[in-house]
């Protein structure tokens, strides 16, 4: 970050702060996303914006390192006391929460001391891959599901207690938590985002809320967003809302199911071509190139051992490493699209959950899809119905210390992410893995699902 663009984003944060404090706003919340998928904080009063836009908040690196229960581990190229890092907000995205009164949000990309973007800083990763689909002529647009189970507060260690009765998908659970959902509507709306859908999912006390989609670094810094705000909204009606893969083992978990498509001179790829269900070669290669690499990608976007608690087949969680149009079961759902809705048709990963952090994620199915595309990649026959009754799919890894492997073999994704993200990354794997060694699925929800 050179000095001419310090004293632009000083001027800019200066007059927002200015604007701010007339509103009333105390206080910025600076927020990023750890390699375990935790959503980590800084805060600077609102007087303070400008020199934080100058000069960044100091952060130490080991949150790269950290696990989901905020102990730490090491990597060849990050750990331990030593070293400090620097926030800088991104002006473009600073958000008045509307669930928060008196505060405000940003995300925040991470630098060295010098100066240097931090060679392991998820948004910038994400914005780097983005960066190589423009210099392609390519436009991504992208969006997450977001849903979560909402439970009575109550003590530590007790189990979940649901405020609501209504079954999945039923009018009831809505009627029964009504106000708290208009909250959540409120609270988004004053937030200037646009909401596309929300209802009761299929588990107890569960829900989902869509929102419009965006670039790839704006899905990520959305999904981050929306996921706040429902805490926020949460906690004052005396709920908790978890984001965790599982809340009880046995069950239907938490998705994150990442929405895509792929633009080229205005022109939706996903539509009007002669491949598969009308999608251009480009759009096959490059969902080609995902399938390819989902194994792989599940360490980022199935990151927690909880994850694999939810990863099983016949619960539409996307376990089988297939594709088919609109097949809630396969890994990778092809939406066509209604005739005449040129922006309908885009495709779904079905088998990413909350625990992941987004900006890895998108990021790193660029990056697949991107070699997919290069590659002219095909795309296998499609696969209608439960693959678990075709006996002939090949089934996704079904634990982490599985996928991890398929992650460190993957030469494309080490290559994209960068040595010093890629190993920290595969350290919080490797140390998550062996922290909950051993433990029960009931032990293993209960310990992660009031970490999301």
């Amino acid at each position: 970050m050179d000095q001419t663009a310090r004293e632009r984003a000083e001027s800019a944060a200066r007059q927002e702060a200015a604007q701010l404090t007339a509103r009333g706003i105390r206080g910025i919340a600076l927020n990023w996303v750890d390699n375990a998928g935790v959503s980590r904080v800084k805060a600077v009063p609102t007087t303070r914006l400008a020199h934080a836009a100058r000069w960044g908040v100091g952060a130490s690196p080991c949150f790269d390192v950290f696990l989901v229960d905020d102990s730490s581990v090491t990597s060849p190229h990050i750990g331990g006391p030593s070293g400090d890092l620097r926030l800088f907000p991104d002006l473009d995205r600073l958000t008045v929460l509307a669930a928060q009164p008196g505060w405000a949000w940003a995300p925040v990309d991470r630098y060295e001391q010098h100066g240097a973007p931090h060679a392991a800083c998820q948004r910038q990763f994400a914005r780097r891959m983005t960066e190589r689909a423009t210099a392609r002529g390519l436009r991504l647009s992208m969006g997450f599901e977001t849903e979560w189970i909402v439970t009575r507060a109550g003590e530590p260690g007790a189990g979940p207690s649901y405020p609501c009765q209504g079954p999945a998908y039923g009018m009831k659970r809505v009627a029964e938590l009504s106000g708290y959902l208009h909250d959540v509507l409120d609270a988004l709306a004053a937030q200037d985002m646009a909401v596309l859908q929300i209802h009761p999912e299929y588990s107890p006390g569960q829900f989902e809320v869509s929102v419009a989609p965006a670039d790839p670094v704006g899905a990520a810094d959305l999904s981050l967003l929306v996921r706040e705000t429902i805490r926020a909204v949460s906690l004052r009606h005396g709920l908790d809302a978890s984001f965790a893969p599982v809340v009880e083992p046995g069950g239907v978990g938490n998705g994150a199911h990442l929405h895509l498509s792929l633009w080229q001179d205005g022109r939706n790829l996903c539509r009007d071509g002669d491949g598969p269900f009308g999608m251009t070669p480009l759009y096959e290669g490059f969902l080609a190139g995902v399938l390819r690499e989902l194994p792989a990608l599940l360490v980022l976007g199935a990151p927690s051992p909880a994850s694999y608690l939810r990863l099983t087949p016949s619960h539409w969680a996307g376990a089988f490493q297939c594709w088919g149009p609109e097949n809630r079961e396969a890994a990778l759902r092809f939406i066509p699209g209604s005739p005449g809705d040129s922006g309908g048709a885009n495709a779904e990963v079905k088998c990413f959950d909350p625990a992941a952090n987004p900006y890895l994620v998108t990021g790193a199915v660029i990056a697949a899809g991107l070699a997919g595309a290069d590659e002219g990649l095909t795309l296998p026959p499609p696969v209608e119905g439960d693959p678990a009754e075709h006996g002939d799919q090949p089934r996704l890894p079904t634990s982490l210390t599985e996928a991890l492997k398929h992650f460190e073999g993957s030469a494309l994704l080490r290559e994209a992410l960068g040595d010093p993200l890629f190993e920290a990354v595969a350290a919080v794997r490797r140390g998550e893995i062996a922290l909950f060694d051993g433990l029960s699925p009931q032990d293993l929800a209960a310990a992660t699902r009031g970490r999301y």
